[in-house]
């Protein structure tokens, strides 16, 4: 994981990554660091950050992000840090600040859950958030915050559930089919999906083009729960799963993140075949 010297001719622009040990924070540097001058922070000890100079080793909870950005002095943060929801909250209200007083830009990685409470469409762009969880109320006050700094200084980037081949999805549907534990599935939920390659692909680009705003990063269509779960587990192998069937509610519900104003170009574009044919393959 050293720093590859990559060519550094799209824009010379100075990247930073909160959360760039895991799942898709990585993903994230992966895919940029042979373009920018990419940092990351890393939390969890691993010899393959601890010696590599671009990783910063930061604590949610017990070191302040200042910080670090004084260190690093980025043009465009990227936050997929997870942890301590106070601390997640304390740590973008710093950034906020910071960003209001210099040339930066924050790239914040949200969720489809700022729209659990609505169950009857899809979300789009421009819809009023409202969350009956935890995490969908968090990712709001978060959004709230970036809101309130001058639109080009900020990308609110919506993510419905993210599959891959090293995703924590993938990983833990996997550990259930082979100790034959029930994989629970929600016949009634409709959504959207995305996978690791297409989605640090459209940060890429966001970044390329110099885009802010809100930005729904799923697939173009719609499946339900339990059917792709399925279609997934054909892909993995020939196995013979227990399903748990869940039904939260009797009438299908949404929970899907669909662009409407900010589209991106068609190459850019997923369905949610292309996720389950080529990202669990392996």
């Amino acid at each position: 994981m050293a720093k590859r010297k990559g060519r550094m001719d799209e824009g010379g622009k100075k990247i930073l990554i909160l959360g760039a040990s895991g799942f898709l924070g990585n993903a994230i540097y992966k895919e940029l660091c042979n373009y920018f001058d990419t940092y990351g922070t890393y939390f969890s000890a691993r010899k393959s950050f601890e010696g590599n100079q671009q990783f910063i080793r930061y604590d949610l909870q017990e070191d302040d992000i200042f910080q670090v950005l004084e260190k690093v002095a980025p043009h465009i943060i990227i936050s997929a840090v997870q942890g301590n929801f106070s601390a997640q909250v304390q740590a973008h209200q710093h950034m906020v600040e910071y960003i209001s007083k210099n040339n930066c830009k924050l790239y914040f990685l949200s969720s489809a859950n700022v729209f659990d409470a609505y169950s009857k469409y899809p979300s789009y762009e421009h819809d009023k958030t409202l969350s009956e969880s935890v995490y969908g109320r968090l990712k709001i006050k978060i959004e709230n915050m970036l809101l309130r700094l001058p639109k080009e200084k900020m990308g609110i980037l919506r993510i419905p559930m993210v599959f891959g081949n090293g995703s924590p999805r993938i990983k833990e549907l996997k550990k259930f089919i082979l100790e034959n534990e029930p994989v629970e599935v929600f016949p009634n939920l409709i959504l959207n999906v995305t996978n690791d390659d297409k989605l640090t692909q459209q940060i890429h680009y966001l970044i390329n083009h110099n885009k802010n705003g809100i930005y729904h990063l799923g697939s173009r269509d719609l499946i339900h729960h339990e059917d792709l779960i399925k279609e997934i587990v054909e892909r993995i192998g020939n196995f013979n799963p227990i399903y748990k069937r869940v039904f939260a509610t009797n009438e299908e519900r949404y929970l899907a993140v669909l662009p409407k104003i900010n589209k991106l170009p068609k190459n850019l574009q997923l369905s949610y075949q292309e996720v389950i044919d080529h990202h669990v393959l392996g």
